[in-house]
């Protein structure tokens, strides 16, 4: 079995993937955190790989950036692969000075002004939800690694170079929406594992901040965001 975007064969991808946007960040992960890990899809560079993590099969692969990579990438493996877990693990700019750099975001919503999921299936709301479930499992992740975890809704935003006549909106977006965040996927992820009765969620990094002048460089955002990781990898689910 395969698809379009994808070259891994049934039974090579586990229940439970890991999903950061860059697919070298995957490799990361597996090189550094996956026991026997091996590489079960590079179509278009997408690097996906499947090893163990105490003892429990885990996937870990790239997503790409935006609503629409994620939600190819998602939507095939819950349903050509069987996948019931997906955990996005990906950089975030701040909206508040409560959120700074290198703290750890668990969202609990993704705000949004995408189409993806009105042209998907019709749906008209603004916010899609992660599993209550999966989060659960992340939250006690986290207490035994010792890891604090911020907590809220987050902006998934379609535009990453905003050129708008209001340059303000994001704040708009933390104070009317409670945006603790922005990134660009989540909204999509969620979408699709509630429309096939999936599992999703995401924890953040801070990168960089709208409130702040401080900021990551690439190979921190490749590396460095290890508690993300351990979190993500830890959760029982």
């Amino acid at each position: 079995m395969s698809t379009p975007h994808n070259r891994a064969e049934k039974g090579q991808i586990a229940k439970t993937v890991l999903m950061p946007g860059d697919p070298l960040r995957a490799k990361f992960i597996a090189e550094h955190f996956l026991e026997g890990a091996v590489l079960v899809n590079d179509v278009r560079g997408m690097l996906g790989y499947t090893g163990r993590y105490g003892g429990r099969p885990v996937s870990v692969m790239g997503s790409g950036m935006g609503m629409p990579s994620i939600g190819i990438y998602s939507y095939e493996l819950y349903s050509q692969y069987g996948v019931e877990n997906i955990i996005r693990i990906g950089s975030a700019g701040s909206y508040t000075p409560k959120a700074r750099l290198f703290d750890v975001v668990l969202a609990t919503g993704a705000w949004s002004e995408s189409s993806y999921a009105r042209t998907q299936s019709g749906f008209e709301g603004h916010v899609t939800c992660p599993s209550e479930e999966l989060n659960e499992a992340l939250r006690a992740s986290a207490r035994r690694l010792g890891v604090p975890l911020l907590e809220g809704m987050i902006h998934s935003s379609d535009v990453f170079y905003r050129d708008g006549s209001d340059p303000l909106y994001w704040e708009k977006l933390r104070d009317q929406e409670g945006c603790l965040a922005v990134e660009m996927e989540s909204f999509a992820l969620f979408h699709n594992a509630a429309q096939l009765g999936r599992r999703a969620a995401c924890l953040l990094t801070i990168s960089d901040s709208f409130v702040s002048p401080e900021a990551t460089t690439p190979e921190q955002r490749e590396t460095s965001f290890t508690r993300m990781m351990e979190v993500a990898l830890g959760a029982e689910c």
